[in-house]
């Protein structure tokens, strides 16, 4: 796992140390830099696989190809076993950034085959061309941008900011769906001119013409098989993904919840091996103690005699994080923040945690598709707004226009994905829309930044190549069902969790949001939401009564003027050294 960057344009050598710097957190082991003339790669390292031998960049024999790599790839050991059979030479002893080098090195289409979660960017001296290329559900991010027509990338949008030419530009479209979301989607960034590499695309950048071209080597296709035996498929499936993303040379722990995706992962690695590391976070809050999930997942420790941890947090201490979670983010997010003290707390102790991110999205994520199968929606193709996405989101297209924001339907933009599914099947659609939308651009992004943040690598093995290309050629009557969309799998691993696990409902916690919007956080929304700073700052309809909002839709508009504060006011380039308090004493514009 690693920090990466890369540039192809005029820059000073000390650009490549403040970049190394941004990326630090990412990899705190060890950095290196690879520059010939204009270009230049930039790695920092998080070692997890063949310490002494992954060095990076790292180059082949010659030095006509540098690789600058972040990620791990799970069938490495198979693929350098098949390119060993086939002659070609290994200087690592066991490094998988190597067994990506070599299969470029060879040629043709090796992409589909690499089973993992990975960003790269590899240095083609030959040809004089940049590649890279981001795995298929962009579990590693890579963003890049085009300055005065150059071309850098990073692995986190606040490194860019470093690279002269690369403004602090709003885009006011991504904030549009961002309102409506939580998230900000697709390839545009909250930044114009600051784009991502879409999951499951590659790119090329060409030195000699200056040409930049993208293009999709992976996409998902449903084609389902008639059988009888699929629960027993599923379980040797996950268990086989399990297995295989525990790769590593230190010790691989799991971040457990109540829920039956981890609580699967951890049973199945319990029983594959020696005595596993669990960590469970658990809240105290005011407002529901049913939302701790620390009995249920004491049970399932207990019975697979893990090592188990636990850290109890009272809610209200998320605010004291709260400026330190906007500035890890990158980008203004307005969903859940406790991710930052799980992935805090198993840090401490080890560099590697499996998490259950992935499983709703395949198993019917909580009856979503239900809409879409009645009769009226099928009727009429406009319902899509009406019965899908005005319940299930935030902040309508009429509301936005209100508060002064006039970009293009996000709707539109939802219906669109849901639409390229190639399935009839309204079950598949959304299993489409879900692993193309919310969970690349909101699950993966807080995941990956929050658990790096921290110096830990967070695997995802639902998401791994074998397991999702079965569950896609599952009938979806079969894979879910509108009263129990997780049957298939709560079947598939009945045996390994207990009853209570079988039974308890979803849960999760919910932020205090009403409470804090109106007592703690109170002069900060009056701070940053008062006309006389919303007019200075030029965004929102400075008259627009933003205290009638639910808190709900409230909530994600702060997290944004706390994000534009930290990045666009402030133009911070370091972690704020100041709190939310603090922004809440200053006097108004």
């Amino acid at each position: 796992m690693c920090g990466i960057a890369a540039l192809a344009l005029p820059h000073e050598p000390a650009l490549l140390d403040r970049l190394g710097d941004a990326l630090a957190h990412r990899g705190p082991d060890e950095g290196g830099v690879h520059r010939d003339g204009d270009v230049a790669l930039v790695a920092r390292r998080l070692a997890i696989l063949d310490i002494s031998g992954g060095s990076q960049p790292m180059a082949n024999d010659d030095g006509s190809l540098v690789i600058a790599f972040n990620g791990e790839i799970f069938n490495a050991p198979e693929l350098r076993a098949e390119l060993e059979r086939d002659g070609v030479p290994f200087a690592s002893d066991h490094s998988d950034t190597e067994v990506v080098l070599r299969l470029y090195e060879r040629g043709g289409e090796f992409l589909p085959r690499l089973n993992g979660m990975f960003a790269f960017v590899v240095h083609d001296r030959r040809r004089n061309l940049l590649f890279g290329a981001r795995d298929r559900f962009g579990i590693k991010p890579l963003y890049y941008t085009r300055p005065d027509g150059g071309f850098a990338c990073a692995s986190e949008l606040r490194a860019l900011l470093l690279v002269p030419g690369v403004e602090r530009a709003l885009d006011r479209e991504s904030l549009s769906h961002y309102l409506s979301l939580r998230f900000v989607p697709g390839e545009r960034s909250i930044l114009e001119g600051i784009l991502r590499l879409a999951p499951a695309h590659a790119f090329r950048y060409d030195m000699t013409t200056g040409s930049f071209t993208t293009w999709r080597w992976w996409r998902l296709a449903f084609e389902p098989e008639e059988r009888d035996d699929w629960p027993e498929r599923v379980r040797e499936a996950l268990r086989s993904a399990v297995e295989r993303w525990t790769l590593a040379d230190v010790p691989v722990a799991v971040s457990l919840s109540g829920g039956l995706d981890s609580s699967a992962v951890a049973a199945l690695l319990a029983e594959a091996g020696p005595r596993l590391r669990t960590y469970t976070l658990g809240f105290t809050s005011r407002e529901d103690e049913r939302l701790n999930e620390l009995p249920l997942a004491r049970a399932l420790a207990e019975r697979y005699g893990t090592e188990h941890h636990e850290l109890v947090v009272d809610a209200d201490d998320l605010l004291d994080d709260l400026l330190q979670m906007v500035w890890a983010l990158d980008e203004p997010y307005g969903g859940g923040l406790p991710s930052w003290y799980v992935f805090r707390f198993m840090a401490a102790d080890v560099k590697v945690g499996l998490t259950g991110t992935g499983g709703d999205e395949l198993f019917g994520n909580y009856r979503r598709f239900v809409p879409f199968e009645t009769a009226r929606l099928a009727r009429f193709r406009r319902s899509f707004s009406k019965y899908y996405f005005e319940p299930s989101y935030y902040l309508g297209e009429s509301e936005k226009r209100r508060l002064g924001l006039d970009g293009p339907s996000t709707s539109v933009l939802l219906e669109n994905v849901f639409g390229q599914s190639s399935s009839e099947s309204a079950r598949d659609s959304v299993l489409y829309l879900d692993t193309h939308t919310q969970l690349p651009d909101e699950f993966l992004l807080m995941t990956d930044r929050f658990s790096m943040r921290f110096s830990l690598e967070a695997r995802t093995p639902f998401l791994d190549n074998e397991l999702v290309d079965l569950v896609a050629r599952i009938p979806p009557e079969v894979r879910t069902r509108a009263d129990d969309p997780k049957y298939l799998l709560r079947e598939a691993v009945a045996d390994l969790v207990t009853p209570a696990h079988l039974e308890a409902p979803k849960r999760g916690f919910v932020f205090p949001l009403e409470r804090w919007l109106r007592v703690e956080l109170r002069p900060l929304v009056d701070r940053l939401l008062s006309p006389e700073h919303l007019r200075a700052q030029g965004i929102f309809e400075p008259t627009y009564d933003f205290r009638a909002l639910d808190a709900e839709l409230l909530w994600p508009v702060l997290m944004f003027q706390l994000w534009h504060l930290l990045y666009v006011d402030e133009a911070l380039t370091e972690a704020p050294t100041f709190s939310w308090r603090d922004v809440a004493a200053r006097a108004a514009p």
